[in-house]
């Protein structure tokens, strides 16, 4: 399957099985998110889920770059005041908020410069994975945009506080090595075979066991979104592990490791 969207600037292919890349393609513009490609985005990763085998989707950018974030300068200066928090804000949510909610995991190959919102489009996916050579940045600061409380949220939640203001606050970039070590990234590899690796991290996941991904990825998300659970939240969380044992995949998955075989899911 390959497929181009957004007047081409999305590309979509299956470089494994059930596996669904999205490339951003925008090169003239470092792979910028404008609105096309947002809303693109928030259209599109709904459907991966009905009509295309998907069991791990992989985002990333066209060489040389994962992408620049936003194009502020693509808004006309003389409606930009009226026109900046619309034709960011409300987009850009969109696209985040379908990301955030795709059931299956998300991988981020950050194979060059991520900054701005493609940073937090990066760290809205479940994983990440990164090029050597990549550098990681929030510029803000050197703009004077105060970010979105939406956004500056999945920050704190992943580096902490005290990350999260470095981040903001110096508007400096960080290298690959330095990513790694605030968690921004899971994993830095070199730029020379990187594509493969991503594809193959990507692979290994789309081969585990379907019940067990969508269910444990919703019970993280249901737990991190709630420090303290409703009586119907926990009855929720104990209905989803308990389906599990009356699964086929389950039976299956206990027989293939006992008989040092791949497994054969069925998804039931």
């Amino acid at each position: 399957m390959s497929e181009q969207l957004a007047g081409g600037k999305l590309l979509l292919d299956t470089p494994a099985e059930a596996v669904v890349r999205i490339r951003i393609s925008n090169p003239e513009r470092r792979n910028a998110l404008d609105h096309e490609i947002l809303d693109t985005l928030a259209e599109t990763l709904p459907r991966l889920d009905h009509g295309i085998e998907t069991r791990c989707v992989l985002i990333t950018g066209a060489p040389p770059a994962f992408s620049a974030g936003y194009d502020l300068t693509a808004i006309p200066r003389e409606t930009f005041e009226r026109d900046a928090e619309a034709l960011v804000a409300h987009p850009f949510h969109d696209a985040m908020e379908a990301l955030a909610a795709h059931p299956w995991p998300t991988v981020a190959a950050i194979n060059g410069h991520c900054l701005g919102g493609g940073l937090e489009l990066a760290i809205t996916c479940d994983l990440r994975i990164c090029a050597r050579s990549a550098l990681l940045g929030m510029p803000p600061a050197k703009l004077g945009l105060v970010y979105s409380h939406t956004g500056l949220r999945k920050f704190l939640d992943t580096l902490g506080l005290a990350r999260t203001k470095e981040l903001f606050l110096t508007g400096r970039n960080f290298d690959a090595e330095r990513a790694e070590r605030l968690g921004l990234v899971h994993e830095v590899v070199d730029d020379e075979g990187f594509e493969a690796a991503a594809v193959e991290l990507a692979a290994g996941i789309a081969a585990n066991a379907p019940l067990s991904m969508r269910g444990n990825k919703r019970a993280i998300e249901v737990l991190n979104s709630n420090p303290t659970l409703s009586e119907q939240q926990e009855n929720a969380l104990i209905a989803l592990r308990e389906s599990c044992f009356s699964s086929a995949d389950l039976r299956e998955g206990v027989e293939a490791f006992a008989e040092k075989r791949k497994p054969r899911w069925q998804g039931r």
